[in-house]
């Protein structure tokens, strides 16, 4: 994880909820977005990704616990990985903010990809882009199944 962690706090919505009594885990990736839409503005600033093109290639997830709806929102950290020259990992850990509690939900990684909508192709990141993200970044997520 980087050193200065970056955090989000996304808002449960009572239609997250599944006939389980908890957020549906389709939900979580939502939830995930979110944080990723916010997190991309604040790292990227004049350089808003979501301006100039970017799309989602993968999405992995772990769940480790249930998350009930409640009115206290989720805090995810995120931040990049896998820097390459057209995309790169985002990390993620949904997590209780320290004044609710120390519950982790889910660790997951979004692979992204910058691209040109005119060409329907994928496209090189800046250098500034890419220095920034660098400056960011932190460990790969360390799923479960992952460690040996």
């Amino acid at each position: 994880m980087p050193v200065s962690q970056y955090a989000v706090d996304v808002a449960l919505r009572w239609s997250d909820m599944d006939a389980y009594g908890h957020v549906n885990n389709v939900q979580f990736l939502r939830l995930l977005e979110d944080a990723r839409v916010a997190a991309l503005a604040d790292w990227l600033g004049n350089h808003d990704m979501l301006d100039s093109g970017i799309v989602v290639n993968r999405h992995e997830i772990e769940y480790l616990a249930p998350l009930v709806f409640r009115p206290a929102p989720v805090r995810i950290r995120l931040w990049p990985t896998a820097i390459t020259a057209t995309g790169f990992d985002v990390a993620y850990e949904m997590v209780d903010p320290p004044e609710v509690g120390t519950g982790l939900y889910a660790r997951a990684e979004s692979g992204l990809v910058a691209f040109d909508f005119d060409t329907g192709r994928p496209r090189r990141l800046s250098a500034d882009v890419r220095d920034r993200l660098r400056d960011l970044s932190g460990e790969t997520v360390r799923f479960r199944w992952r460690r040996r």
